[in-house]
């Protein structure tokens, strides 16, 4: 679908950790997608495909509060944080093939407000990543949350490459950097020095407080369309050159797997890149779902942008600050703008290649790439221009 599907509207709602504002799952869906449609210049009509994040709306009930007509397209990919970048592939395959016109992806979820992580799990262990097995083997050993499965990913790399605690700060300090330029990041007027994070208390070895993602209330949402039908719309379209997923074997399990390092990306990457016809070095930008910092590391490695054991240096020295070589998250992403399960990674990126960053903005950006991680492994990447 290259150069064919376009990204033609944005859209996002209030992010914040605020005990005195209690939104609704649905109400964020629902606020994100009506900005997304209004910033694309379309009516609620002219939407005729939906997909929503897994879990967290259902196209019935968007589609019956939206008003929309009629649904031609209705569609959830279910890879936990890789789903919205993911989703690009199937709504793009949507809108070239004819299936639909215009494709709206809604992302939202009271992750403040309402029940977190922790309290999903211990009220429902099939709501875990691998479902049985990790009911099993993992939560019976105290693996009951995010922080500390994907431990054993970054102490297991520690442990076989020499990352250490000062490269995963560097990482969490730069996010927190970029947050200051955005308005709507909840970290803004917080800054933060690599002392701050080293300071930090140990959630679970090898991570601290400040190497994991934000949990927010909020909403972000897109349009998808066609090329032809993009060139009528109010905005300037950011195209969608190429869009891959993949997971990792066994899916459902970490500590069994040959390769440990081997996640979705690792075979989805070299597929998007080699449709897009270009190399990750001709990036301007990386919006890198960074549930976790080593997460971050992880995928700039399993994407091409450096050779597996070298993330931890690649990412020091300011080279994903803004200014650096590769600008990594420029809105400060999950780790300090907010956690809205990665749909406003695909928000900025398209900021960024509108040139509507404002002081954030990477200076010329024409090419960007946005990823996704979820569950176990599972990984997703897009590769979008302007």
């Amino acid at each position: 679908m290259t150069t064919r599907a376009c990204i033609v509207g944005i859209g996002e709602t209030r992010y914040a950790r605020d005990k005195t504002w209690s939104p609704t799952t649905l109400a964020l869906n629902l606020e994100a997608a009506t900005c997304a449609v209004e910033d694309a210049g379309l009516r609620l009509a002219d939407v005729d495909g939906v997909m929503p994040f897994p879990g967290l709306s259902n196209v019935e009930e968007i589609a019956a509060n939206l008003g929309l007509a009629e649904v031609a397209f209705a569609s959830t990919v279910h890879m936990g944080g890789a789903s919205p970048v993911a989703s690009l592939l199937h709504a793009g395959l949507a809108v070239t093939s004819g299936a639909a016109k215009h494709v709206l992806l809604p992302a939202g979820w009271a992750g403040y407000s309402g029940a977190r992580a922790r309290q999903t799990v211990a009220t429902d262990a099939a709501s875990m990543p691998g479902g049985g097995i990790a009911r099993d083997y993992y939560v019976p050993y105290g693996l009951t949350a995010p922080p500390q499965w994907y431990a054993l990913l970054a102490r297991r790399h520690m442990a076989e490459f020499g990352t250490r605690p000062e490269q995963l700060g560097a990482i969490a300090v730069a996010m927190r950097r970029h947050a200051q330029q955005n308005p709507n990041a909840v970290m803004r007027g917080r800054p933060m020095a690599l002392g701050d994070y080293l300071a930090s208390p140990m959630i679970a070895d090898p991570y601290r407080l400040l190497d994991c993602c934000l949990e927010t209330d909020g909403g972000a949402a897109i349009v998808v369309t066609s090329e032809e039908r993009a060139r009528d719309l109010a905005r300037p379209p950011v195209r969608i050159l190429a869009a891959a997923a993949g997971q990792p074997y066994p899916a459902d399990e970490i500590v069994s797997r040959k390769d440990l390092f081997r996640i979705g990306l690792t075979s989805a990457a070299p597929r998007a890149f080699g449709a897009a016809g270009i190399r990750p070095s001709d990036a301007d930008f990386a919006q890198i779902y960074d549930c976790f910092t080593f997460e971050v590391v992880q995928q700039l490695e399993e994407a091409g942008f450096c050779k597996r054991g070298e993330g931890g240096a690649f990412v020091e020295g300011g080279r994903i600050e803004l200014g650096g070589e590769l600008p990594v998250n420029t809105h400060g992403g999950l780790l300090s703008e907010a956690h809205v399960v990665g749909m406003s990674h695909v928000v900025e990126a398209v900021k960024q290649l509108r040139g509507d960053a404002g002081p954030r903005q990477v200076a010329g950006a024409e090419l960007g790439v946005v990823t996704g991680f979820g569950d176990f492994g599972d990984g997703s990447i897009a590769i979008l221009a302007r």
